[in-house]
């Protein structure tokens, strides 16, 4: 067993990794590199020095989908076929750190700025085109011209406890100047360049468009920042919601399609995807994994907290036309003795949804669903015109409520007859178990494409 001296890391991606029994450890989803804050500068241009690019590890994904980090140190062996380890594998989950960028997602089709070597027929035609039009490309104090490229793949030279990043194979950007777009329809040439050649691997101006992106929305409708990640090509939408925090990401995941919902979430890892699904409405992320194989569903489900899965479950298990399908089994519920001021108080919470915030729903400890038994609602309204001091108990409107098996045009009826902004879901037993609300309501009457007219 022995390490080439060099290696193309988009070699490396989906090889098998063994342990030296032989026994398959997993495969290579990605490889980790950290990033200098800059080349070290010398007389003749940028030097190879520490401050080089360093492949420190391979992310391997493990059965169960899991992503964990494999540090080269342990890398006996690498072949065209397999990749082989020593030693005990990590089975912590992989979180890349300050400084450190995947070779494969993260740089990959980055977009950067290339020096030509002095002679070259490349230089030489860049010169003459730099002379004769108004191209974009530069030049820099050395006189050298340069061209915009996209990285296709890193080389890497392996050395006793050092793999470092010398050359870079990239391609040109194909140059429209009619319209000031760069084209790179692999149509552009290729080159392996000297890594001390190219810059702007360490930026991603994608990241930048990023942030301005989530910047013009941070104030705005949840709403319209669905929207604009609905309209971004794969990748960059996948980009944005990696951005995210969980609370936003499954607040916009809520708005999206169906389809967008289901691509943005098989991009997450696993335990991630089960923590933007634990911050979700339970019947959001009940109506996001029914969209999902059984097999991933139940991975996710198994890796939510058990208090949060109980209730995303309990829906699941209702028919999709019925109102245990539509409902949600987290509204704002208070026992009879609450007052009228901890009504108000309970529905000013910035994470109670507007709909769910117009209906207070009265009932016997416990307080979850499924709850004591059902006594009323009491509406947002209602609860200012009364007394603070006053019980919700005493103001009480006996809406009869539906049960989960009631057809989706009952509902309908119920809520066009009394002029319902929710209404409660009890079982055999009197339980509260949800609540329908009237967006609920209203996605169900709208055509599954209705988001697409959102967009223009």
């Amino acid at each position: 067993m022995s390490l080439p001296k060099r290696v193309f890391l988009a070699q490396l991606a989906g090889l098998p990794v063994f342990d030296p029994l032989g026994d398959q450890v997993g495969r290579v989803n990605d490889i980790v590199v950290a990033m200098p804050t800059g080349y070290a500068a010398t007389p003749t241009g940028y030097a190879a020095t520490p401050t080089t690019p360093r492949v420190i590890g391979l992310v391997v994904e493990v059965p169960g989908r899991k992503r964990v980090f494999v540090p080269t140190t342990r890398v006996t062996s690498l072949e065209e076929s397999q990749v082989i380890t020593t030693g005990v594998v990590n089975l912590r989950r992989f979180e890349p750190r300050a400084g450190e960028v995947l070779a494969i997602a993260g740089l990959r089709e980055r977009r950067v700025i290339v020096r030509l070597a002095p002679g070259s027929r490349t230089a030489e035609a860049t010169a003459a085109q730099s002379t004769n039009t108004q191209s974009t490309n530069t030049r820099d104090a050395d006189a050298r011209p340069s061209i915009d490229a996209t990285v296709e793949d890193l080389a890497v030279d392996i050395r006793p406890k050092a793999w470092t990043v010398t050359k870079v194979y990239v391609r040109k950007l194909v140059h429209a100047p009619r319209r000031g777009l760069h084209l790179n329809r692999r149509r552009g040439e290729t080159l392996l360049v000297d890594i001390a050649d190219v810059s702007g691997l360490d930026t991603d101006p994608r990241e930048s468009d990023t942030a301005a992106l989530l910047a013009a929305y941070r104030d705005g409708a949840v709403a319209d920042l669905a929207d604009a990640i609905h309209d971004l090509a794969r990748d960059r939408r996948r980009q944005v919601a990696t951005a995210l925090d969980d609370d936003r990401l499954a607040d916009v995941l809520e708005q999206l399609p169906e389809d967008d919902q289901v691509e943005i979430l098989a991009g997450l890892d696993d335990e991630r995807a089960a923590d933007v699904l634990e911050a979700m409405e339970p019947d959001d992320a009940a109506d996001l994994l029914a969209e999902l194989p059984a097999a991933h569903r139940e991975g996710l489900l198994a890796r939510m907290e058990p208090d949060e899965a109980e209730p995303v479950r309990r829906l699941m298990a209702y028919d999709e036309h019925s109102a245990g399908g539509l409902m949600t089994s987290e509204p704002v519920i208070l026992p009879p003795e609450a007052t009228i001021a901890e009504a108000l108080a309970l529905v000013r919470r910035e994470e109670v949804s507007t709909t769910l915030a117009t209906t207070v729903f009265v009932c016997r400890p416990p307080l979850e669903t499924p709850t004591g038994r059902y006594l009323g609602i009491v509406h947002f309204q209602k609860l200012l015109r009364e007394p603070p001091h006053a019980a919700v108990g005493s103001v009480l409107d006996k809406v009869k409520p539906l049960h989960p098996a009631s057809t989706v045009d009952h509902v309908h009826r119920m809520f066009a007859t009394y002029d319902l902004m929710a209404a409660p879901v009890v079982d055999g037993h009197g339980r509260l178990v949800g609540a329908v609300t009237v967006d609920d309501v209203l996605d169900h009457i709208l055509p599954e494409d209705w988001r697409e007219g959102t967009h223009g």
